[in-house]
């Protein structure tokens, strides 16, 4: 008779997951790359530790059309990248904008992340523990806000 698993165990076996997920993103970047003609273009750096993402966007309407990025620094924020990037294609510039927020809010603890609305994203809620990491793991998000607002922006003033 095999013993019971424990909470640790399966809080283990779920960390291990979520570093897969992590380190799969990071090796396997999605959405990497560069737009043709890009709606606009958002560098964000993080002078702390050297991340940095140069993000294009394509906006059709209020939609997402399709976003690349391309940038440099640790697992965090490249893997961060590739996750927001799936999450977000397709939907509108609210819809995204609101899926921003919500992800902001995890990484500060604020929120427990939601697996339907974060999709791969889900699995770097365990930066939230580690205040150092979060400015890393925000980078896309931040430029992705940034890029929106900027576009609106721009609408509204024309």
């Amino acid at each position: 008779m095999q013993p019971a698993p424990t909470t640790a165990g399966t809080m283990g076996g779920l960390d291990d997951l979520y570093q897969e997920v992590i380190l799969n993103h990071y090796k396997n970047r999605r959405n990497r790359g560069t737009l043709d003609a890009p709606t606009i273009a958002v560098d964000h750096n993080n002078p702390l530790c050297g991340d940095q993402v140069h993000l294009e966007v394509l906006i059709d309407g209020d939609q997402l059309a399709d976003l690349a990025y391309t940038g440099d620094g640790c697992s965090i924020s490249q893997a961060s990248a590739s996750m927001m990037s799936e999450v977000v294609k397709g939907h509108s510039t609210a819809e995204a904008l609101t899926l921003v927020e919500h992800f902001r809010q995890v990484m500060h603890g604020t929120e427990e992340p939601d697996e339907d609305r974060l999709g791969d994203a889900v699995a770097l809620g365990g930066v939230a523990k580690f205040p150092a990491r979060i400015n890393c793991a925000l980078l896309s998000w931040m430029a992705l806000k940034d890029a929106i607002n900027t576009v609106e922006e721009d609408h509204r003033d024309n």
